[in-house]
């Protein structure tokens, strides 16, 4: 096996209410947020992870939530420079922090990149302001498009808009005038990404009603015809950059690389070396657990089983857009080739990959049909 990059991911539960989309482990700040004691625990985390660093530099960070922007930039630089005394960064290191877009938040943006953070992602959803009632979402229009023309003139490497479409009553028009305006913004990156009912939330007990097929699927042809003629390819499935603007810690997740989890309900993936073999990580999900010194932080681990392999690295791979060479399957997962030549060849035959030597490559018919060809490999 080889080592692949290695991630951080570091997560922050608290949000000021919970979106009624909304299955990320969040919690409503019902009182003061204890920033400085959660800060000193995630470092705490951190420490018991060491050992699967392996002699890796950090690439990327992630901080998510919730809401990582409740906290102050004081906080966040703490966090910040205890990590990097624990992990060395790389010099291109990318640190994104997702902030949602009201004013109090937009402010501490200046703060944040003093603090290190060179990317921010701004949870926009919506730019009509009935949408974002529905969503539960407590920012308006203004209030995002200034934050964005703030991320834009702060010299941050990158930022993100996060917009979604398929919203309840929403229309094809109602859809693409969100994203017009977003494009008009220019954020070298947006993800743009159809609305789910996903279990456990409050639209999944009162499921609101939902754009018909018919019109989802003319939302997604011509938001992406928009997207393209605007200079933003696809890279992954709601993922569109500008190019090398491509968010490098999601890169790292689809393709196969690793990832510490710190934080309340965070996950890991990890390559042991020792054991040649893929460690996945859970942390205690419940903020009063987790902060709990008598209890550890993990809740769970356990090694991914080889039957189970195929699928998880190519659930991960191929929602990429970008072609791939296939001794990246037996580097990253210590399996031969032939565990999957196989599956791979119905693959091509289905018209769903295409191969030239050793490089493979989705279609667009295998984008389409994405779980088809995901259960060649289960």
């Amino acid at each position: 096996m080889k080592l692949p990059p290695l991630s951080l991911y570091i997560h922050i539960p608290w949000c000021v209410q919970k979106c009624p989309y909304c299955d990320f482990n969040s919690h409503g700040v019902k009182s003061d947020i204890p920033e400085s004691a959660y800060v000193q625990h995630l470092l705490d985390d951190l420490k018991t992870d060491l050992a699967y660093v392996q002699g890796r530099k950090l690439t990327s960070i992630f901080i998510g939530g919730g809401t990582p922007s409740l906290f102050s930039e004081k906080a966040i630089a703490s966090l910040l420079q205890g990590v990097e005394r624990l992990i060395p960064f790389a010099n291109d290191i990318e640190i994104t922090l997702e902030a949602n877009p009201g004013t109090v938040e937009a402010e501490r943006f200046i703060g944040y990149r003093a603090a290190g953070v060179n990317r921010i992602s701004i949870g926009v959803q919506s730019l009509q302001q009935d949408k974002l009632k529905s969503l539960g979402r407590i920012h308006n229009a203004d209030e995002a498009i200034n934050a964005a023309k703030l991320a834009k003139n702060i010299g941050l490497n990158s930022f993100n808009m996060d917009l979604m479409h398929g919203l309840p009553d929403q229309s094809i028009d109602d859809a693409l005038s969100d994203l017009k305006q977003v494009i008009a913004l220019n954020p070298p990156h947006i993800s743009w990404y159809q609305l789910t009912i996903e279990p456990n939330t409050q639209f999944a007990s009162k499921p609101p009603i939902l754009p018909e097929d018919e019109t989802l699927w003319q939302i997604q042809e011509q938001g992406h015809k928009l997207l393209s003629d605007a200079g933003y390819q696809q890279y992954e499935i709601s993922g569109y950059a500008k190019p090398g603007f491509q968010c490098q810690h999601n890169l790292n997740y689809w393709r196969f690389g690793d990832y510490l989890g710190i934080g309340c309900g965070a996950h890991g993936k990890i390559t042991d070396l020792t054991s040649n073999k893929i460690i996945r990580t859970v942390k205690v999900k419940h903020p009063k657990g987790y902060m709990d010194l008598t209890r550890p932080y993990l809740f769970d681990s356990w090694h991914v089983e080889k039957d189970e392999l195929p699928f998880e690295y190519f659930m991960n791979r191929l929602r990429l857009h970008e072609s791939f060479n296939i001794n990246e399957f037996v580097e990253f997962t210590g399996l031969p080739l032939e565990h999957v030549e196989t599956n791979l060849n119905h693959a091509v035959t289905a018209g769903l990959m295409q191969k030239n030597d050793n490089i493979w490559q989705v279609t667009a018919k295998g984008h389409r049909f994405l779980n088809d060809l995901l259960q060649l490999f289960v």
